[in-house]
């Protein structure tokens, strides 16, 4: 596996280790032990989720103010852009995000720690997303901002106007939002 850091070095890209032949691929999409000597980062994962979004389907941003949640993130149909950013008042990379395409063919996956917002768009016609959680969905905890909010600027690959639920609709701007210390 190897480890890349982003633009916001605590947010990482993984790249696995595949092996391919003929036959398909096999390649270990999650080892504890690799994990954590690869990023420095000690996990430990509670929840796994799967999600299948159509074209033009933006989810987010989410986060949760308290029980924050570190993901991993990975595509195992179809493309993403996913889209972290930090939500961590004293960060020096406060307010600032980093975006990858993502996709089963590519294979690679993103670290995103606890204290940041996370949102992706589907750019394939369909896309499925799994990524693992280091702490449980408490819907009282969570927050979401606008995705097209002018502070942050996120440059969406969008070729139409985003499908978004009425929870990402009413979202807060970046400036209003609840923030960690």
């Amino acid at each position: 596996m190897k480890t890349t850091a982003t633009e916001i070095p605590d947010v990482l890209l993984i790249e696995p280790k595949v092996f391919g032949d003929s036959r398909g691929f096999f390649f270990e999409s999650f080892n504890q032990q690799a994990f954590s000597e690869k990023t420095g980062v000690e996990v430990n994962f509670v929840q796994d989720n799967h999600s299948r979004s159509s074209k033009n389907v933006l989810r987010g941003l989410h986060y949760q103010i308290e029980q924050a949640q570190g993901k991993l993130v990975r595509v195992v149909s179809g493309e993403i852009f996913d889209v972290a950013v930090d939500v961590r008042k004293n960060s020096p990379t406060f307010g600032q995000w980093v975006g990858y395409l993502l996709s089963a063919e590519n294979k690679q996956q993103l670290w995103i720690p606890a204290g940041f917002a996370h949102g992706f768009l589907v750019v394939s016609e369909t896309a499925e997303v799994l990524y693992k959680a280091t702490d449980y969905y408490a819907p009282q905890h969570e927050r979401s901002i606008l995705w097209n909010d002018p502070d942050l600027a996120i440059a969406w690959p969008l070729d139409s106007e985003p499908i978004l639920s009425a929870k990402d609709i009413a979202g807060k701007p970046f400036k209003d939002a609840e923030v960690y210390p």
